[in-house]
């Protein structure tokens, strides 16, 4: 049976048992199997076939030393490192599973790249040169990647494999352009605006700005993530300390929850029940805040903290992402050069030392049927 016929098998099937309406998704978008939980795909050691044969390990790549690390989860040990482009910013998983990106984004100037890792082997490949790749998602389709060029408030569009660029949409009042989550059924997509204090609402059908929505002039909106059922996205900004709760459909600020000094990334957990936030504290590139960072655990039912981790003698937890088991959340300490593994049953944390300032690390292989980018946004 093909890919698509057996998804929306599955798709007809869970939608049947639980007694839920079908989402009707964008086009070419593979369907969504649970309304109520679009992580339902990305759930506890639920692997693709298409990440058979990939090693186990966790790819950080580090800014300033423009090398990635290659962690071995088992030993907890550095086991390879290779260098890469111009300041490497994160590693994506592409659409199909079959490939890592690393975005070295040089900076924000125009000698960028894109450096391809083989998962069965962990080695890179060719680089292939890009302009500006800050971060980068995929569309719901798969057939394009989406570069985040954050120094030109610009989206690029560019084929999934070959990265050719297709198409370019400026997104003109979004400065600071970097990260993104996708609607449930794909129809848009939210992009965070870090030096606007901003999200722009992007029409992913017809690829077209469809307006500006301001959280606050003062603020740094960083990750961004929607809910299990796909009704409020969950804002991460670090000058708020905490998260600002957004309806995407009418583009209006619900209200806020206060999480940390420097709230940052933002990671649910393999049964969609939890949203990890890791809390920068100390910002020692804008403004010189300080406050030791920890990792806030939130349920999503109640949108209440349940609990927050903190690290002994401090530490600045960026980004990450989940253990395919669910047992560790895996977090960059950015200027800490450490790699930071929490087990999510007790908080505890152990470190790892890397390369200089490690940034969007990602852990690989990941359960999912596909992937929409950043360091792992499975679904």
């Amino acid at each position: 049976m093909h890919l698509k016929a057996s998804l929306t098998l599955l798709a007809v099937i869970a939608c049947g048992s639980a007694s839920a309406q079908p989402i009707k998704t964008a086009p070419g978008m593979p369907p969504v199997v649970n309304a109520g939980n679009l992580y339902s795909e990305a759930g506890t050691n639920r692997l693709s076939p298409g990440v058979a044969g990939a090693l186990p390990r966790i790819y950080v790549p580090n800014l300033r030393s423009n090398n990635v690390y290659v962690i071995d989860p088992a030993t907890m040990k550095v086991v390879d490192k290779f260098p890469v482009g111009k300041s490497p910013q994160h590693v994506v998983p592409s659409w199909d599973l079959q490939t890592l990106w690393v975005a070295n984004n040089a900076e924000g100037k125009n000698d960028g790249s894109l450096t391809p890792i083989d998962p069965k082997t962990g080695k890179p490949g060719k680089s292939v040169a890009v302009d500006d790749p800050y971060n980068m998602y995929f569309t719901p389709d798969g057939k394009q990647a989406i570069v985040v060029a954050e120094a030109h408030a610009r989206l690029d569009f560019r084929d999934a494999h070959t990265m050719a660029l297709q198409s370019s949409l400026e997104v003109p009042e979004c400065k600071g352009i970097n990260h993104a989550d996708f609607s449930i059924d794909g129809s848009y997509a939210l992009f965070t605006c870090e030096f606007g204090g901003k999200l722009a609402k992007i029409d992913m059908v017809n690829r077209k700005v469809v307006g500006y929505l301001e959280l606050n002039k003062k603020g740094m909106p960083q990750d961004i993530r929607v809910s299990p059922d796909g009704k409020v996205f969950y804002v991460a900004d670090m000058m708020a300390d905490g998260i600002y709760l957004v309806d995407g459909e009418s583009f209006t600020k619900l209200g806020t929850i206060p999480t940390g000094v420097g709230a940052h990334g933002l990671y649910p957990s393999r049964d969609g029940s939890k949203l990890y936030i890791s809390n920068r504290g100390s910002n020692m590139v804008h403004g010189g805040r300080h406050g030791k960072g920890s990792v806030s655990v939130l349920d999503f039912a109640t949108r209440k903290v349940l609990t927050t981790w903190p690290i002994p003698g401090g530490g600045s937890p960026d980004m990450g992402n989940v253990s395919a088991d669910g047992k560790v959340l895996w977090l960059s300490g950015r200027f800490d050069d450490v790699v930071y593994a929490f087990d999510t049953d007790t908080g505890a944390v152990k470190s790892i030392q890397v390369g200089a300032e490690p940034h969007g690390l990602t852990v690989w292989p990941q359960p999912g049927r596909y992937s929409l980018g950043h360091t792992g946004n499975m679904r």
